[in-house]
C-alpha cells in the first residue's frame, strides 16, 4: 500500500510524485514508458512572462524544474528586461535530452519514491472513496491517496489534415479506458485542443540570412541552487511569415481539422495555431517565428508560432515560403491534440477532487497549458497528497503569497473556457509577487511544511543571512547633500534618510552611494534587496488591500450553501456560484460577475445560517 500514487510522467506527475516523497510518503510514480518521464511534449523551453515566476515558486520548495533547466540551458533570456522587475519573466531555451535525464536523476534520488511501467486503465474505488489503480493486466495496486497528472492523454486524440490517429503524442497510447471511467463517474469533463509546429532539420536552415538572437550575457541562473551556468550557449533566430505564407495557409484551410469541425475542444488565445492567426488577422503582413534549437548534438529546430494541424503537404509548401526556411526540411510535421479535461471547479484549494476522496488533479487535466502551469500544479497537489496520506499540514497557497497561489484560485473559482495561461496581468498584487524573491516568499512556507533537502536547508539558510546583512548595510542615512554629491538630484531641504529609503529614488545608483555592498553578496541577492526598496511604497500601499482580502477568507461559506435561496442574486451568479463553492467570502468576491451587493447578500445569508 502506497502513501500516494501519481498516474503520469510529464511536469505535473514528477513534481506531484517529488513533492510527495520529500515530505516523506512513500510515492510511486506509474508511466506507461518509463523512457518519456520529463519529456518535454512541445516547445523546448522554460519559463517566461508569468511562467518564469511558477518556475522560480516550485523552485523554492525545493521542486524539480528550476535545477533541470539549468542542468540542461542552452540559451538564457530574462523578457521584459527593459520594464520592471515585477513583470520581468526569465526563461531559458534548454536541451530536449538533456533536460529529461535531469528529472530522472533527480527522481532517482528520492527514497521514498518508486517509479514504475504500467497503464493505468481504472480508479480502485472503495465506496466513493479512492484505494489504488487498477492497471492495464488486470492488477491492482493501493494507495491511500492518487494524484492524475495525464496531461494530454486522457481520451487524446491527434489530428493532422484528414490523418486521425488516438494518442497525446506521436507514437505514444491514450489513457481512453480511464477516460471512460471518469465520465461513468459523471465528472464534469469536457474537451480542449493545443499543437505543435512542424520539426525542421537545422542543417538545412540558412542561419546566415536571419536575424540572431543571443543568450544573455547577464550570468543569471533558474534555481540558486545553480551556481553557474553548465553548458555552452547558442543563439536562437528570429523570421516572419510572409504574404505568399498566408496565401498558402488559406488555400489550405479546407483541409485543416480546425476549420472542418473535426476538432470540437477550443485552443489556447495566448498561443493559436497559425492558421488561427492568419484566419483572425488576416491585415496582418507577417508573424514572428522563433527558430529554437533543441539540443546541442541535436539537429532539430523548433519554429515557435508555427503550431499547426494543417496537411503535412501544406506544412512543407508554407515552411518553404518563409525566409531563410526556403530549403528547410521537415523531420516531424506539426499536428493538434485534442483532450479530456475536467473541470477544475471540481476542485479545492488543494487541488483534491470533491467527488473522490483521495485524488488530486494537477496539469491540463485541469484545462492548462505549458509546463511551468502543469508543475506548479503538481506541486501542490503532491504536497497534498501526502498531508491527507500521512496526516501532515496542507499546503494552500493564496493570491497575495504566489503566482501559483493565483493560478489555483483562478482555475477553483472560474473554471476555464480555454487552456489556461499564466500571465502577470493575472496577478493583482504582481508588485510583491516577482520572480527574483520567490525563495523569500514562500522558503519559510516550504520549510514548515517539510519538504526541503538539507542542500536546500542550507543554501536557505546562507541566502538569508546574506540578504540580512545587505539590508543592514542599507540602514546607514545619508544627507540630502550626500546623495546630491553621488549625481543625483534631490531638494536640498536639509534631510536625512536611510539608504534603504533614498533606493526608492529609481535613478539612485547604489555603486556610487554605497561602493562596499555588492561585494557582500551574490549579485542576485544585492538586486533583489535594491528592487524591494524601490517597489516598498507600492508594496505598503497595497498591504491593505491583502489584509482585507485575508480578512474575507476567514468568512466561511459552507459547502452546500444554497445560492438560488438568497434573495437579489442573478441566475447566472447563482449558476457561477454554485459551480465555484467558494469557500469564504473572499473567494465568492473573485467569482465573475459577483457584485459587491450580491457579496452583502451572500454574508447577511451566511450569517442568519450560522447563527
Amino acid at each position: 500500500m502506497y502513501d500516494v500514487i501519481v498516474v503520469g510522467g510529464g511536469h505535473a506527475g514528477t513534481e506531484a510524485a517529488a513533492a510527495a516523497a520529500r515530505r516523506g510518503a512513500q510515492t510511486l510514480l506509474l508511466s506507461h514508458d518509463r523512457d518519456q518521464i520529463g519529456a518535454m511534449s512541445c516547445n523546448p523551453a522554460i519559463g517566461g512572462l508569468g511562467k518564469g515566476h511558477i518556475v522560480r515558486e516550485v523552485d523554492a520548495f525545493d521542486g524539480l524544474i528550476g535545477r533541470a533547466a539549468d542542468a540542461a540551458a542552452i540559451h538564457y533570456r530574462m523578457l521584459n528586461r527593459s520594464k520592471g522587475a515585477a513583470v520581468q519573466g526569465p526563461r531559458v531555451q534548454a536541451d530536449r535530452r538533456r533536460y529529461a535525464a535531469a528529472i530522472r536523476r533527480m527522481l532517482a534520488g528520492l527514497p521514498m519514491l518508486t517509479i514504475a511501467e504500467g497503464d493505468v486503465e481504472a480508479l480502485s474505488l472503495n465506496g466513493a472513496r479512492i484505494d489504488g489503480v487498477v492497471l492495464g493486466d488486470g492488477s491492482r495496486i493501493g494507495g491511500r491517496t492518487v494524484v492524475l497528472a495525464t496531461g494530454t492523454f486522457l481520451g487524446g486524440r491527434m489530428f493532422r489534415g484528414d490523418e486521425r490517429h488516438e494518442g497525446g503524442r506521436i507514437g505514444e497510447r491514450p489513457a481512453r479506458k480511464l477516460a471512460e471511467q471518469l465520465r461513468a463517474l459523471a465528472l464534469p469533463l469536457s474537451r480542449l485542443k493545443t499543437g505543435t509546429p512542424p520539426r525542421l532539420d537545422g542543417r538545412t536552415i540558412d542561419w546566415a540570412q536571419l536575424e540572431e538572437q543571443r543568450s544573455d550575457v547577464q550570468p543569471w541562473t533558474m534555481s540558486p541552487m545553480t551556481e553557474r551556468r553548465l553548458l555552452p550557449q547558442i543563439a536562437c533566430a528570429v523570421t516572419r511569415t510572409s504574404a505568399a505564407t498566408h496565401d498558402l495557409i488559406r488555400g489550405g484551410l479546407d483541409r485543416s481539422p480546425l476549420f472542418g469541425g473535426a476538432i470540437e475542444g477550443q485552443g489556447p488565445r495566448y498561443c493559436p495555431s497559425i492558421e488561427d492567426k492568419v484566419h483572425r488577422f488576416g491585415d496582418r503582413d507577417g508573424h514572428q517565428v522563433f527558430l529554437e534549437p533543441e539540443g546541442l548534438d541535436d539537429a532539430t529546430v523548433y519554429p515557435n508560432g508555427l503550431s499547426t494541424s494543417l496537411p503535412t503537404d501544406v506544412q512543407a509548401a508554407m515552411i518553404r515560403s518563409i525566409a531563410g526556411l526556403e530549403r528547410a526540411r521537415i523531420t516531424m510535421p506539426g499536428y493538434a491534440v485534442e483532450y479530456d479535461y475536467l473541470d477544475p471547479r471540481a476542485l479545492d484549494a488543494t487541488l483534491a477532487l470533491a467527488a473522490i476522496p483521495g485524488v488530486y488533479c494537477a496539469g491540463q487535466l485541469n484545462g492548462t497549458t505549458g509546463y511551468e502551469e502543469a508543475a506548479g500544479q503538481g506541486l501542490v497537489a503532491g504536497l497534498n497528497a501526502a498531508a491527507k496520506a500521512c496526516d501532515l499540514a496542507p499546503c494552500v497557497l493564496d493570491r497575495a503569497s504566489s503566482y501559483t497561489g493565483v493560478m489555483i484560485d483562478d482555475l477553483v473559482l472560474q473554471g476555464v473556457t480555454e487552456p489556461y495561461r499564466m500571465l502577470t496581468a493575472r496577478a493583482e498584487y504582481r508588485l510583491s509577487l516577482r520572480a527574483d524573491n520567490a525563495e523569500t516568499r514562500l522558503g519559510p512556507i516550504a520549510e514548515m511544511l517539510g519538504c526541503l533537502g538539507d542542500e536546500r536547508l542550507a543554501q536557505q539558510s546562507r541566502r538569508g543571512e546574506a540578504r540580512a546583512a545587505v539590508r543592514d548595510a542599507l540602514t546607514q542615512t545619508v544627507t540630502a547633500a550626500g546623495i546630491a554629491a553621488a549625481g543625483v538630484h534631490v531638494a536640498q531641504d536639509g534631510s536625512r534618510r536611510s539608504l534603504y529609503e533614498w533606493l526608492r529614488m529609481g535613478e539612485l545608483d547604489l555603486d556610487r552611494v554605497a561602493p562596499g555592498v555588492r561585494q557582500m553578496a551574490p549579485a542576485a541577492i544585492v538586486d533583489e534587496v535594491v528592487e524591494d526598496a524601490r517597489y516598498a511604497p507600492y508594496i505598503e500601499r497595497q498591504a491593505e488591500e491583502v489584509e482585507r482580502m485575508r480578512r474575507d477568507e476567514a468568512v466561511p461559506l459552507a459547502a452546500e450553501l444554497n445560492y438560488a435561496a438568497i434573495p437579489g442574486l442573478s441566475n447566472e451568479m447563482i449558476d457561477r456560484l454554485g459551480k465555484a463553492r467558494p469557500a469564504s467570502l473572499g473567494a465568492a468576491a473573485r467569482v465573475r460577475g459577483v457584485t459587491p451587493a450580491a457579496l452583502s447578500a451572500i454574508y447577511l445569508y451566511a450569517q442568519r445560517r450560522a447563527a
